[in-house]
């Protein structure tokens, strides 16, 4: 069974870091790319970042430099970084899978986790 679960998320102030977890289990990842998305409260789903046959790829200018995306096999597990948040980080995030290349484009992803809430405030 195809599983993506995400954890780490949890309250920070403005600044902090966090760092959150997308364990995956019932499929090779070495076929498949693993994006992380995020949703804020009344806001369309916003693609951030992306870890896949193509490489790192970037989809989201606001996490350019503040977040990144690292992966270990033996945990099975894809994680993202996160530094120097702002309050306007503050939304659920999701990590997914897409066979093959990276893709900005959250309907080409399928296999959805629940997500973890990341809340930034003071």
């Amino acid at each position: 069974q195809v599983q993506l679960v995400e954890s780490g998320g949890g309250l920070a102030q403005p600044g902090e870091s966090l760092t959150l977890s997308c364990r995956i289990s019932g499929f090779a990842e070495d076929y498949w790319a693993i994006g992380w998305f995020r949703q804020a409260t009344g806001q369309e789903r916003e693609g951030l970042l992306c870890i896949g046959k193509n490489g790192i790829i970037y989809y989201a200018d606001n996490a350019k430099g503040r977040f990144s995306i690292s992966k270990d096999i033996g945990k099975s597990t894809v994680y993202l970084q996160m530094n120097s948040l702002k309050v306007e980080d503050a939304a659920k995030y999701f990590c997914t899978r897409k066979l093959g290349r990276c893709s900005g484009n959250e309907n080409d992803y399928s296999n959805w986790g629940r997500g973890t809430q990341v809340t930034v405030s003071t």
